[in-house]
């Protein structure tokens, strides 16, 4: 059977393959569509569980803001290269995620996973899809759903960045402002209060170890790491930081003079924690052209 120009262009928006593929897959089955459209599909999931372990340490971090500006989704969706995140199909995806997430609210990942989106497909099934067409190892790595009954403040630094602001009192532009602070800051925590117990003491220990070497009298040593410990608490947690917009002022002292409050805050950042393995462009350059 010849197979047709038409043909090839049914099952490029099937399936979303390049020409070449899918003039191939439609002569391997003498034109049969449905047959061509299940044999790339198979051979994308083959592909992608061979891809699995492959580190994905770049991509996108996407923000969705509900229509009431009351709630929101903030995703991270991993690829193995920048080039592969800049694209349209990657972006594409990715804001998709984030859409599915503020819609459904899904428990976990593995629930996210199974959601089936806009169009149809599962979330599974679309980043196995994608990772079949733009052959990289495609991960949703994590998510987070932020509610307020108050004000809601997002910021996003380009598609590397995304940081979400549960506010009382204060005003939009103000919970914004905040956010833009915390993605540029990175507190772990909102106030010292939230900071874990062991890891004051773990602080003061090793602050007391410091002031001893300098030989201070055990005296003068309480008093050094009462000071050191204010130092360490205004370096880690949002209202002691200096503000980024004014840094002559803190940020308590900007929720303060503006009478709000910062109830919580998520701040994503594309590829924190995971452990990127050294490049090797003569063993990529050949798994390219074993077709791995």
């Amino acid at each position: 059977m010849t197979v047709t120009a038409s043909m090839v262009k049914e099952l490029r928006e099937r399936t979303g393959a390049g020409m070449m593929e899918c003039k191939k897959a439609l002569v391997e089955v003498d034109g049969d569509l449905d047959a061509a459209a299940d044999n790339m599909r198979k051979a994308g999931l083959a592909k992608a569980d061979k891809k699995s372990g492959r580190i994905a340490a770049e991509g996108r971090v996407v923000v969705e803001v509900s229509e009431d500006g009351r709630s929101a989704a903030i995703v991270e969706v991993n690829s193995e290269t920048d080039f592969v995140s800049g694209g349209d199909d990657f972006a594409n995806f990715a804001q998709s995620i984030a859409a599915t997430v503020l819609a459904n609210r899904p428990a976990d990942l593995d629930a996210l996973n199974s959601t089936v989106m806009t169009g149809g497909q599962s979330v599974e099934d679309a980043r196995r899809a994608l990772i079949a067409k733009v052959g990289e190892n495609i991960q949703v790595r994590r998510f987070a759903i932020a509610e307020s009954d108050d004000v809601l403040g997002s910021y996003s630094h380009g598609t590397r960045i995304g940081v979400l602001v549960c506010m009382k009192g204060g005003s939009e532009e103000l919970a914004r402002d905040v956010a833009m602070h915390v993605a540029a800051s990175r507190p772990q925590y909102a106030v010292e209060s939230e900071v874990p117990a062991e890891q004051v003491a773990h602080e003061k220990e090793i602050l007391m170890d410091q002031a001893r070497q300098e030989g201070k009298p055990e005296e003068i040593v309480e008093k050094m790491v009462v000071g050191r410990l204010k130092k360490f608490f205004a370096e880690i947690t949002l209202v002691g930081q200096p503000f980024v917009k004014d840094p002559e002022i803190t940020v308590a002292k900007l929720l303060k003079d503006n009478q709000a409050e910062v109830l919580s805050f998520l701040r994503f950042e594309v590829g924190e924690g995971i452990e990127k393995a050294a490049d090797n462009f003569v063993e990529e350059v050949m798994a390219q052209v074993r077709g791995e």
